[in-house]
């Protein structure tokens, strides 16, 4: 018995050599293929870039005294640099003066109103992102409406207003939910 055992000792020991190689042959194979494949994938990174009226301010400073009635009607652009299209949102930033609570806008994209209210209430955490996205390379004009109720009267003579249109964009791939983080 003792010759047998050797002899099983040594087959089995051949056969976990043949078997070890073979695993050996089929991991070295699937590591090449893996490697090779990964080459042909192309993975590309976005960007979002928005032109909102090249940076220049709507209402220049004391181009306007606002006085109860008036209204000022004013256009500037959005347009789309990014390379996805986007979801964006219109809002007033950097706020300054008792005037915001007085004047009332409407943003328009031609008969299509997209924002309405008090320059104070149309801040980034409280507008949402327009409907429509904005394809790539996609210029829009936008109208903007200032009026100044004339039911306001003299309540508001003297206050002064400063504020930014300002722009945020979010790509549309992969953000059914238009998250703007």
């Amino acid at each position: 018995m003792p010759e047998s055992n050797a002899k099983r000792k040594i087959y089995g020991g051949i056969i976990a050599i043949i078997v070890l190689a073979i695993c050996l042959v089929i991991t070295t194979f699937a590591i090449v293929y893996a490697t090779v494949s990964v080459e042909e994938n192309i993975f590309r990174t976005g960007r979002v870039k928005i032109n909102l009226n090249n940076g220049e301010p709507i209402i220049r400073e004391d181009e306007f005294l606002f006085e109860p009635g008036m209204t000022v009607v004013k256009e500037c652009f959005i347009e789309n640099l990014s390379t996805w299209d986007v979801y964006y949102k219109l809002y007033f930033g950097n706020v300054e003066g008792e005037l915001a609570r007085h004047i009332m806008v409407d943003i328009k994209d031609g008969d299509k109103e997209l924002y309405s209210g008090y320059i104070s209430s149309l801040s980034k955490t409280n507008v949402a992102s327009v409907s429509d996205p904005l394809s790539v390379m996609e210029r829009k004009t936008l109208t903007v409406i200032f009026r100044f109720p004339k039911d306001v009267g003299n309540i508001a003579q003297g206050l002064g207003l400063k504020f930014d249109l300002c722009a945020q964009a979010v790509q549309t791939k992969n953000n059914p939910g238009r998250l703007f983080n």
